[in-house]
């Protein structure tokens, strides 16, 4: 039996040791201001940051004047998403697209690869779960990766050692070629030296055409307004573009 590339997704990031050099690897950058300013330019108010992972773009959403929701699958994720300073100001849930409430969102995020951590139906079935979540004029925003830039490629790495706050590493990787539905496989190795503690891990991810998340988002009730290819707004060139950033409303909206 083929593993669940749900469980699977989750297992990788329900580990102490990997969310300890998440935000190290993961710092605040480009992205987290795009979706900042998306977020203050429309006005929203209830906002869900679906994969919240360790609420660290999350806490910055929420404010006084603003209902946020955070959602993840991992706990290790969000034990630390609510010991951040604003954890309070923000309803973290444990789970995924399912627990998005009707009709409860002005905004819905999907930030970094979790677009891309949705496989299969379980992609289909989050994009309903998100259309039926946003009020009229509501909208959601995400990255993914353009699969004509052959990102897979780069995801290789030969055991390097590097010295980070938790402690020297020595870490590997590799990513098989996507099979037919576009889903690769990306597997890592992370030696902990000072500790003799070795981590393996590994995650599905799907790729898909840019006409394919048209589509897809159509299927579920949502038209794309805008595909950028960058975090400054410029038009997306699906043959030059390594990334596309969606914005998409519900459909008549």
């Amino acid at each position: 039996m083929h593993p669940d590339p749900a469980e699977t997704n989750r297992r990788a990031y329900d580990d102490a040791r990997v969310v300890a050099l998440y935000d190290l690897d993961n710092p605040p950058g480009e992205d987290h201001a795009y979706f900042r300013r998306a977020a203050e330019e429309s006005g929203a108010r209830r906002i869900v940051d679906l994969g919240c992972g360790t609420g660290s773009l999350t806490v910055t959403l929420a404010g006084d004047d603003r209902a946020v929701v955070g959602i993840d699958p991992a706990e290790a994720m969000l034990r630390v998403a609510r010991a951040r300073p604003g954890g309070d100001r923000v309803e973290w849930r444990r789970g995924t697209a399912e627990l998005i409430e009707p009709a409860s969102a002005d905004l819905v995020i999907m930030s970094g690869n979790v677009a891309m951590h949705l496989i299969g139906q379980d992609w289909h079935d989050a994009l309903q779960r998100i259309a039926a979540g946003l009020v009229p004029g509501g909208r959601l925003l995400f990255e993914t990766r353009n699969p004509v830039r052959r990102a897979w490629e780069d995801w290789q790495q030969e055991p390097t050692e590097r010295t980070t706050a938790a402690g020297r590493l020595v870490e590997s990787e590799a990513t098989s070629t996507p099979d037919a539905d576009g889903v690769v496989v990306h597997r890592w190795r992370t030696e902990y030296s000072d500790e003799g503690v070795v981590r393996e891990g590994e995650e599905h991810l799907q790729f898909r055409s840019v006409e394919q998340v048209t589509q897809d988002l159509a299927a579920a009730g949502l038209a794309v307004d805008r595909v950028w290819s960058d975090w400054h707004g410029r038009p997306f060139d699906e043959a030059e573009h390594p990334l596309m950033i969606i914005e998409a409303r519900p459909q008549g909206a």
